[in-house]
């Protein structure tokens, strides 16, 4: 370990790999929310936060277990349920007053087609302004759930199929059904928050 006058202690979070404080530095002076979207082991929220010197304050935000008040019967972590987050955060940003927001991933790397974007595209879609590239936004295919679909119907093993969608079947969703059942729950979110 390095020692001696001129070593500087990183700050806990930096050395935990929690927070990058240069990009957050930039963030934070905006003067615009910051969509944060962040996923744990079961779920994933989504914020938007403005900060203040004496802290963050969390303006709107979206959890997985709030797509059940709509109908979901997908997985919560999955691509197009992040793409409907997107959707519910964004919607719900508009009723506030919130027109325009940057996007903070954190700590994670900027991948395309990453369900990062897919909560972004969906709150776009939604009407929230958010710069970002569209090259970097995942297909229609794979918002919609049709990979996961086409994946579930190219199993011919139906144990497999069984083992790998056993949530999706528990809940009463079939995995080739996915894209319909994804449009209608779409469709109830526009019908519930646009008003």
């Amino acid at each position: 370990m390095a020692k001696g006058p001129r070593y500087n202690v990183p700050y806990r979070r930096r050395r935990e790999a929690k927070t990058n404080y240069k990009a957050r530095r930039i963030l934070a002076t905006s003067g615009k929310p910051r969509f944060v979207v962040r996923p744990s082991s079961r779920n994933i929220r989504i914020q938007l936060v403005e900060s203040k010197v004496e802290g963050d304050y969390v303006l709107a935000q979206a959890d997985s277990w709030e797509l059940k008040k709509y109908g979901w019967l997908g997985g919560s972590k999955n691509t197009p349920s992040v793409y409907l987050l997107g959707l519910i955060a964004g919607h719900k940003a508009l009723k506030k007053g919130i027109e325009e927001a940057y996007l903070d991933i954190g700590l994670n790397r900027p991948t395309r087609g990453a369900r990062v974007f897919a909560a972004v595209k969906g709150a776009r879609d939604a009407g929230l302004e958010i710069p970002c590239n569209g090259g970097v936004m995942p297909e229609p295919d794979r918002t919609e759930g049709v990979v996961i679909s086409k994946y579930a119907g190219s199993m011919e093993d139906r144990y497999e199929l069984e083992a790998k969608f056993s949530g999706y079947l528990r809940r009463g969703l079939r995995p080739q059904e996915l894209p319909e059942h994804f449009g209608a729950v779409k469709t109830r979110i526009g019908e519930d928050l646009a008003s």
